[in-house]
């Protein structure tokens, strides 16, 4: 039998295991979902061993589902929900605490603490990255703080990649990628920074390795080398074969998380952004990415399904968006918990405006949906205004690409083609890349770039005042959402 690349995504809210060919095309995939623990408002957890179990569950069963033997692998890639926080004992392998997911907002205090001194962008020039509880250095100092004996236990800390990896391979290692969006890496020597662990009180004897993204780390299930390791939204940049500087991709999931590829030199924004690793392939340079961080999307329709019952199931938003012709001058800030890029303010929260007698269930669905495409266009602009590159095509994936009412307001409010791509499963995609390229698999970035196929793409058709108008009203309401907590 030909041997495939097998992917461990492991998701906010599910994990999976996939299987591709040299194609890029899937052979084989399982997929198990995990609790959300929400002990407090703010407080998101998830239980380290239940994705522990999960993962190997879903190798076991993928593998089985097309009669494959972990042999047929050449490699395995790791793809992980980035800044969610695990912290175990190096000894018993058992977590101290549930994992600190990267939406839970319990660190807030000491995000206010420690932008008294030197403002909330203090560490930005080192790190890339504003004071923030989404990030996972304050995380960790928090389960130090909380954990009983904590600091004088043998204790381990990664990201969900690290958790996965040492379960695998008993090996305590993280990509650039993923030490990226710890607050804790230096982006010029990506290593972690002797300054900052003191700031934070982080002792380096919890922390992993640092590694690159595609390098042979260790073996499991019997022998298979496990050979990649990127961020979530890092792997869907390279699954999108986005590797050179102006390229970009955006994913529709839960959140939005917009990467564009700044090539081999970090670009420290002005506007908003984050500056991260895009990724480091064996001995090659790093290359670096701008990054826009949207919260609320796909959760937004959540919401609207769970919390106002105005539809009964996701895919129903765009039916009810469609039965109005326009959103009748409604906006909906979904700032549930504050707004990431390019605002940064944890003092926002959600605000509909703009509602009239006149206004309907459709037109608030169609505003949620618009709302997606709003934030969107605002990192855009901030990235093309700390770039000096226009993005020309905006690449997109993820679960609310399948809806063409958003993906065509999309175009129409940037001005751009929006492009799927034949593939969607591209955040596995760019993990099963990383590791084959690692082993052999795939030769090179122009094997990747090959595999790379549109299946449709969006133009836009709105005129420019009409255009014009929506994004000023958008931003009025965006403004309405500011110093409310």
């Amino acid at each position: 039998m030909t041997r495939y690349i097998g992917a461990i995504d492991q998701g906010t809210t599910s994990s999976r295991f996939i299987v591709f060919d040299r194609t890029g095309n899937t052979i084989a995939q399982a997929q198990r979902e995990h609790r959300q623990i929400f002990p407090q408002p703010g407080w998101v957890e998830h239980d380290p061993i239940e994705i522990r179990d999960n993962v190997l569950a879903v190798i076991d069963e993928s593998l089985r589902s097309a009669d494959m033997k972990p042999s047929d692998l050449a490699a395995i890639g790791i793809t992980n929900q980035r800044e969610t926080t695990v912290l175990w004992d190096g000894k018993t392998g058992l977590p101290v605490h549930n994992a600190l997911v990267w939406q839970d907002t319990r660190v807030d205090p000491l995000v206010a603490e420690f932008a008294r001194d030197g403002g909330q962008d203090r560490f930005r020039a080192a790190t890339g990255l504003p004071l923030a509880s989404y990030f996972s250095a304050l995380k960790l100092r928090w389960l130090l703080d909380n954990v009983p004996g904590a600091r004088t236990r043998d204790l381990l800390f990664g990201t969900i990649d690290t958790w996965v990896l040492w379960n695998l391979t008993g090996l305590h290692v993280t990509d650039v990628t993923n030490a990226s969006r710890t607050q804790l890496m230096n982006l010029a020597t990506l290593d972690w920074d002797p300054a900052l662990l003191s700031v934070f009180g982080i002792p380096r004897s919890v922390l992993p390795r640092i590694a690159s993204s595609s390098e042979i780390y260790g073996t499991a299930l019997g022998g298979v080398p496990v050979a990649g390791i990127l961020g979530d939204q890092q792997a869907a940049l390279m699954g999108q074969a986005c590797f050179e500087p102006g390229e970009a991709k955006n994913t529709y999931g839960t959140g939005c998380f917009m990467l564009m590829h700044t090539g081999s030199v970090p670009i420290p924004s002005k506007h908003g952004l984050l500056t991260t690793v895009a990724a480091k392939l064996g001995d090659a340079p790093a290359t670096y990415a701008l990054e826009g961080s949207i919260a609320i999307t796909g959760a937004l329709v959540q919401w609207l399904r769970d919390n106002l019952g105005i539809i009964k199931q996701s895919g129903d938003i765009e039916t009810l968006a469609a039965s109005v012709p326009d959103n009748g001058d409604v906006y909906f800030v979904p700032a549930f918990s504050g707004l990431y890029a390019p605002y940064w303010r944890a003092d926002a929260r959600g605000v509909l405006a703009g509602l009239t007698r006149f206004a309907s269930a459709g037109h608030i669905a169609r505003a949620a949906l618009e709302a997606t495409a709003f934030q969107t266009m605002d990192v855009v602009r901030a990235m093309e205004q700390d770039s000096g590159i226009p993005i020309k095509t905006l690449r997109v994936d993820g679960g609310m690409v399948v809806n063409e009412l958003l993906m065509q307001f999309q175009s129409d409010m940037l001005n751009t083609p929006v492009v799927r791509p034949a593939t969607v499963e591209t955040t596995a995609l760019g993990a099963a890349y990383a590791a084959g390229l690692a082993v052999g698999y795939w030769k090179g970035l122009d094997d990747l770039r090959a595999n790379w196929a549109v299946a449709r793409t969006w133009t836009p058709s709105l005129d420019a005042d009409r255009r014009g108008a929506l994004a000023g009203s958008w931003k009025k309401a965006v403004e309405r959402s500011f110093g409310w907590a």
